[in-house]
């Protein structure tokens, strides 16, 4: 029986980890052994199929090498001990571990690009190429990711999207709460602060709706304070993390993602296959771009744009059939893009074949 390892320095609350606990999930049902290995942690924000074997070989290091040393020498106790595994690297980290812990063996490895290649820091980018380089191959989210790589790594490149879960809610059909939401951790990249102004703005004619934010980060005490200082303070309601999100939001009058840059986004894919007209910027590496077409399924907006933003908001406020209109077509990502098509493309991908 064909044994597929994930590979990520840990579960917390995104979308990567939300993806592989997806695909874990699908996989031993589908009969597959499959092991999920955290190398920076063990923390369970998605609950996991009883039958995944889940385990932690390190904790965060903070850079001290004699826990990398530590960390390099379970894994590769690990891949000694499973010499039949597949191993599914994400993200820059999981592959370059992964890498190292294999010197001077012959494991196949696929590699999952999760996010804009340019986040990486130049100090990094040599170690993550010359660990993809080591791959047989590396999955992308969207064509643009690609482009970001030398030749001899991107001829190695496939394209496969995010699933969508089956079990979410399905399209909500009564009237819609006077609700804006947005999911998301509180981090720099996803520009928290730009949707709070444009929400601002949006506020000056609609009185009549609220802001929902869910999700955590090391911002949040200074978007909580620059929303004080916008005005709007009594009129955004701070969730935290919550594993009910999904059941919390189906009923809004509209999604929102402000990122300045973005891999896909788990909780727009999801926001858009429950029907919620969704409203995200046009970043790179444009994951947005990949399953919304403007003015059909969602609408884009450029980046750090905060008029284009309020503007849009405006819009699905005030049109009904518009609103109408992207939650139809929206939803129609939940056959396009279902949790057994993306598992089996990885499964090709890693040319895995029951």
């Amino acid at each position: 029986m064909k044994k597929i390892v994930f590979i990520i320095p840990n579960m917390t609350g995104g979308g990567t980890e939300r993806v592989i606990s997806l695909l874990s999930g699908e996989y031993v049902k589908r009969g597959y052994q499959v092991a999920i290995m955290q190398f920076a942690g063990y923390e369970h924000a998605y609950e996991l199929d009883e039958r995944v074997e889940d385990f932690s070989v390190g904790r965060q290091s903070g850079g001290n090498p004699l826990i990398w040393g530590r960390r390099l020498r379970d894994m590769r106790r690990y891949f000694k001990e499973n010499p039949d595994c597949h191993i599914f690297a994400f993200a820059v980290m999981g592959a370059l571990f992964s890498a190292i812990a294999t010197i001077g063996m012959k494991r196949p490895m696929l590699v999952a690009e999760r996010s804009n290649p340019e986040s990486c820091s130049r100090s990094t980018r040599g170690l993550r190429n010359w660990a993809y380089r080591r791959a047989d191959v590396i999955t992308f989210q969207t064509a643009d990711g690609i482009s970001y790589f030398p030749k001899d790594i991107a001829k190695k490149a496939v394209i496969i999207p995010n699933p969508v879960d089956a079990s979410i809610p399905l399209r909500y059909e009564g009237e819609r709460a006077k609700k804006i939401v947005a999911v998301g951790r509180l981090h720099g990249e996803k520009n928290h602060a730009l949707l709070l102004e444009a929400f601002a703005d949006f506020r000056k004619q609609r009185e009549d709706y609220e802001l929902h934010i869910y999700g955590e980060g090391e911002l949040e005490e200074k978007l909580r304070a620059y929303a004080e200082e916008l005005g709007i303070a009594d009129s955004v309601v701070w969730h935290g993390f919550t594993r009910r999100v999904k059941e919390e939001i189906v009923d809004s009058r509209m999604f929102v993602l402000p990122s300045d840059y973005e891999g896909i986004s788990n909780s727009m894919l999801e926001a858009l296959a429950m029907g919620i007209p969704a409203i995200c910027t046009d970043c790179p590496i444009g994951g947005a771009r990949v399953y919304i077409e403007d003015g059909l399924s969602g609408l884009l907006v450029p980046v750090r744009d905060r008029g284009a933003m309020a503007e849009a908001m405006l819009k699905v406020a005030q049109d009904d059939v518009l609103m109408e209109r992207l939650s139809v077509n929206g939803a129609k990502v939940r056959e396009k893009y279902s949790l057994d098509k993306i598992a089996q493309l990885f499964l090709e991908a890693a040319n895995i074949y029951e």
